[in-house]
Protein backbone atom coordinates (compact mmCIF):
# COMPACT_ATOMS: atom_id res chain seq x y z
CA UNK A 1 0.00 0.00 0.00
CA UNK A 2 1.34 3.53 0.00
CA UNK A 3 2.37 5.66 2.98
CA UNK A 4 -0.01 8.54 3.35
CA UNK A 5 2.60 10.79 4.79
CA UNK A 6 4.81 10.07 1.69
CA UNK A 7 2.90 9.80 -1.10
CA UNK A 8 3.96 7.41 -4.01
CA UNK A 9 6.37 5.73 -1.71
CA UNK A 10 5.81 1.91 -1.04
CA UNK A 11 4.96 0.72 2.58
CA UNK A 12 4.82 -2.85 3.64
CA UNK A 13 3.14 -2.23 6.82
CA UNK A 14 5.78 -4.25 9.26
CA UNK A 15 4.98 -2.27 12.02
CA UNK A 16 1.76 -0.81 13.81
CA UNK A 17 1.09 2.22 15.82
CA UNK A 18 2.94 5.14 14.50
CA UNK A 19 3.01 7.79 17.77
CA UNK A 20 2.30 7.01 21.70
CA UNK A 21 2.22 9.53 24.28
CA UNK A 22 2.80 13.45 23.70
CA UNK A 23 6.06 14.27 23.11
CA UNK A 24 7.95 16.71 25.90
CA UNK A 25 8.88 20.29 23.78
CA UNK A 26 12.56 19.04 23.96
CA UNK A 27 11.32 16.03 22.07
CA UNK A 28 8.95 17.75 19.84
CA UNK A 29 11.99 20.29 19.14
CA UNK A 30 14.57 17.39 18.81
CA UNK A 31 12.56 15.72 15.93
CA UNK A 32 12.26 18.98 13.75
CA UNK A 33 15.40 20.30 14.13
CA UNK A 34 18.06 17.36 14.63
CA UNK A 35 16.07 14.60 12.80
CA UNK A 36 16.84 16.31 9.54
CA UNK A 37 20.52 16.88 10.46
CA UNK A 38 20.28 12.80 10.89
CA UNK A 39 17.96 11.92 8.73
CA UNK A 40 18.54 9.87 5.03
CA UNK A 41 17.73 11.16 2.03
CA UNK A 42 15.95 8.67 -0.15
CA UNK A 43 15.01 10.82 -2.73
CA UNK A 44 19.15 11.24 -3.40
CA UNK A 45 21.11 8.32 -4.44
CA UNK A 46 23.00 6.51 -1.83
CA UNK A 47 26.38 6.91 -2.14
CA UNK A 48 28.56 4.48 -3.51
CA UNK A 49 30.44 4.01 -0.32
CA UNK A 50 27.83 4.55 2.63
CA UNK A 51 30.84 5.96 4.74
CA UNK A 52 30.59 9.35 2.96
CA UNK A 53 27.14 9.39 5.07
CA UNK A 54 28.75 9.79 8.04
CA UNK A 55 31.40 13.48 9.01
CA UNK A 56 33.95 10.76 10.85
CA UNK A 57 35.68 8.48 9.32
CA UNK A 58 33.63 4.69 9.79
CA UNK A 59 35.55 1.09 8.74
CA UNK A 60 32.09 -0.27 8.39
CA UNK A 61 28.32 -0.08 8.37
CA UNK A 62 25.96 -1.87 10.79
CA UNK A 63 21.85 -1.75 10.16
CA UNK A 64 19.67 -1.74 13.20
CA UNK A 65 15.76 -2.57 12.34
CA UNK A 66 13.00 -0.92 14.68
CA UNK A 67 15.50 -0.20 17.54
CA UNK A 68 12.72 0.51 19.78
CA UNK A 69 14.16 2.22 22.98
CA UNK A 70 17.24 2.86 21.23
CA UNK A 71 19.52 0.82 24.03
CA UNK A 72 21.02 -1.39 21.93
CA UNK A 73 21.81 1.54 19.09
CA UNK A 74 23.24 3.74 21.51
CA UNK A 75 25.23 1.07 23.39
CA UNK A 76 27.45 0.29 20.59
CA UNK A 77 27.34 3.34 18.76
CA UNK A 78 29.50 4.73 21.55
CA UNK A 79 31.53 1.58 21.89
CA UNK A 80 32.60 1.08 18.39
CA UNK A 81 33.08 5.00 16.88
CA UNK A 82 34.68 3.45 14.00
CA UNK A 83 31.87 1.99 12.70
CA UNK A 84 29.10 3.57 10.68
CA UNK A 85 24.87 2.63 12.41
CA UNK A 86 21.95 3.48 10.29
CA UNK A 87 18.86 3.00 12.63
CA UNK A 88 15.16 2.95 11.43
CA UNK A 89 12.26 2.90 13.55
CA UNK A 90 8.99 4.37 12.23
CA UNK A 91 7.26 5.09 15.78
CA UNK A 92 7.54 8.42 16.86
CA UNK A 93 8.39 8.87 20.60
CA UNK A 94 10.99 5.90 20.56
CA UNK A 95 12.58 8.33 17.50
CA UNK A 96 12.46 11.33 19.55
CA UNK A 97 13.87 9.52 22.72
CA UNK A 98 17.08 8.55 20.66
CA UNK A 99 17.67 11.54 19.14
CA UNK A 100 17.68 13.19 22.49
CA UNK A 101 20.38 10.76 23.42
CA UNK A 102 22.67 10.91 20.04
CA UNK A 103 22.36 15.44 20.95
CA UNK A 104 23.19 14.21 24.75
CA UNK A 105 26.23 11.95 24.08
CA UNK A 106 27.61 13.82 20.99
CA UNK A 107 27.27 11.19 18.74
CA UNK A 108 28.44 11.51 15.40
CA UNK A 109 28.60 7.62 13.62
CA UNK A 110 24.55 7.77 13.87
CA UNK A 111 22.56 7.88 10.75
CA UNK A 112 18.30 7.29 11.09
CA UNK A 113 15.32 7.10 9.34
CA UNK A 114 11.50 7.28 10.86
CA UNK A 115 9.63 4.95 8.45
CA UNK A 116 9.40 1.77 6.74
CA UNK A 117 12.80 -0.46 6.98
CA UNK A 118 12.23 -2.17 3.30
CA UNK A 119 12.60 1.57 1.80
CA UNK A 120 16.07 2.02 3.34
CA UNK A 121 16.68 -1.98 2.28
CA UNK A 122 16.03 -1.07 -1.47
CA UNK A 123 17.60 2.16 -1.30
CA UNK A 124 21.23 0.89 0.26
CA UNK A 125 23.74 -0.26 -2.59
CA UNK A 126 24.35 -3.89 -3.13
CA UNK A 127 27.27 -5.62 -1.07
CA UNK A 128 27.51 -2.17 1.58
CA UNK A 129 26.44 -3.34 4.68
CA UNK A 130 28.46 -5.70 7.19
CA UNK A 131 25.99 -6.32 9.85
CA UNK A 132 21.91 -6.44 10.18
CA UNK A 133 20.68 -6.22 13.61
CA UNK A 134 17.14 -7.00 14.51
CA UNK A 135 16.26 -7.47 17.94
CA UNK A 136 12.89 -8.14 19.35
CA UNK A 137 10.54 -7.22 16.56
CA UNK A 138 6.98 -7.26 16.48
CA UNK A 139 6.10 -10.77 16.46
CA UNK A 140 2.98 -10.53 15.15
CA UNK A 141 1.43 -13.35 17.35
CA UNK A 142 -1.65 -14.06 15.64
CA UNK A 143 -1.39 -16.52 13.05
CA UNK A 144 -3.90 -14.40 10.70
CA UNK A 145 -0.87 -11.44 11.24
CA UNK A 146 2.37 -14.07 10.45
CA UNK A 147 2.46 -12.65 6.65
CA UNK A 148 3.59 -9.00 8.67
CA UNK A 149 6.38 -10.49 10.66
CA UNK A 150 9.76 -8.85 8.94
CA UNK A 151 11.05 -12.01 8.30
CA UNK A 152 10.26 -13.44 5.11
CA UNK A 153 11.73 -14.64 2.11
CA UNK A 154 11.81 -11.19 0.26
CA UNK A 155 13.20 -9.48 2.86
CA UNK A 156 15.48 -12.02 3.39
CA UNK A 157 16.52 -11.40 -0.15
CA UNK A 158 17.00 -7.46 0.66
CA UNK A 159 19.43 -8.50 3.48
CA UNK A 160 21.45 -10.93 1.22
CA UNK A 161 21.41 -8.08 -1.24
CA UNK A 162 22.66 -5.50 0.97
CA UNK A 163 24.93 -7.35 2.85
CA UNK A 164 28.73 -7.98 2.20
CA UNK A 165 29.98 -11.49 1.45
CA UNK A 166 30.59 -12.82 4.68
CA UNK A 167 28.28 -10.06 6.63
CA UNK A 168 26.20 -10.96 9.63
CA UNK A 169 22.70 -10.96 10.42
CA UNK A 170 21.43 -10.82 14.21
CA UNK A 171 17.98 -11.95 15.39
CA UNK A 172 16.92 -12.08 18.97
CA UNK A 173 13.61 -12.33 20.39
CA UNK A 174 11.31 -13.75 23.00
CA UNK A 175 8.67 -15.58 20.83
CA UNK A 176 9.60 -19.07 20.04
CA UNK A 177 7.06 -19.30 17.21
CA UNK A 178 8.63 -16.18 15.58
CA UNK A 179 12.43 -17.89 16.08
CA UNK A 180 11.51 -20.91 14.71
CA UNK A 181 9.90 -18.80 11.87
CA UNK A 182 13.39 -17.10 11.43
CA UNK A 183 15.60 -20.56 11.35
CA UNK A 184 12.84 -22.04 9.10
CA UNK A 185 13.15 -18.98 6.72
CA UNK A 186 16.99 -18.96 6.93
CA UNK A 187 17.49 -22.22 5.71
CA UNK A 188 14.74 -22.45 3.09
CA UNK A 189 16.08 -18.96 1.69
CA UNK A 190 19.75 -20.82 1.55
CA UNK A 191 21.55 -17.74 1.35
CA UNK A 192 22.41 -17.77 4.93
CA UNK A 193 24.56 -20.15 7.66
CA UNK A 194 23.17 -20.42 11.01
CA UNK A 195 26.64 -20.25 13.41
CA UNK A 196 25.33 -22.33 16.36
CA UNK A 197 27.92 -24.24 16.95
CA UNK A 198 26.29 -25.90 20.16
CA UNK A 199 22.79 -25.98 21.74
CA UNK A 200 23.63 -23.10 24.31
CA UNK A 201 24.71 -20.61 21.41
CA UNK A 202 21.34 -19.51 20.59
CA UNK A 203 20.43 -18.48 23.94
CA UNK A 204 23.75 -16.90 25.08
CA UNK A 205 23.64 -13.22 23.99
CA UNK A 206 25.74 -11.69 21.70
CA UNK A 207 29.05 -10.52 22.85
CA UNK A 208 28.84 -7.03 24.31
CA UNK A 209 25.30 -7.16 24.32
CA UNK A 210 23.65 -4.27 26.58
CA UNK A 211 20.31 -5.57 27.16
CA UNK A 212 16.92 -4.02 26.15
CA UNK A 213 13.82 -3.26 27.76
CA UNK A 214 12.04 -5.64 26.17
CA UNK A 215 14.59 -8.61 26.97
CA UNK A 216 14.08 -7.39 30.34
CA UNK A 217 9.78 -7.54 30.03
CA UNK A 218 10.24 -11.25 28.52
CA UNK A 219 12.04 -12.63 31.97
CA UNK A 220 9.99 -10.76 34.28
CA UNK A 221 7.35 -12.31 32.68
CA UNK A 222 9.11 -15.85 32.81
CA UNK A 223 10.62 -16.17 28.95
CA UNK A 224 13.84 -16.62 27.77
CA UNK A 225 15.34 -15.21 24.56
CA UNK A 226 16.97 -16.73 21.66
CA UNK A 227 20.00 -14.85 19.99
CA UNK A 228 20.39 -16.00 16.30
CA UNK A 229 23.45 -15.34 14.18
CA UNK A 230 23.37 -15.97 10.48
CA UNK A 231 26.16 -15.47 7.93
CA UNK A 232 25.52 -14.31 4.23
CA UNK A 233 26.88 -17.20 1.63
CA UNK A 234 26.82 -17.42 -1.50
Amino acid sequence: MTDPQRPGRATEAFFGRRKGKPLRERQAEGLAVVLPTLKLDLDAAAPARLEELFPVPVSEIRLEIGFGGGEHLIHRAAECPQTGFIGVEPFVNSMAKLVGRVTDLGLKNIRLYDDDATQVLDWLPAGSVDRIDLLYPDPWPKRKHWKRRFVSQVNLERFHRVLKPGGLFQFASDIDTYVNWTLIHCRDHGGFEWLAGQSSDWLTPFAGWPGTRYEAKARREGRSSAYLSFRKIG
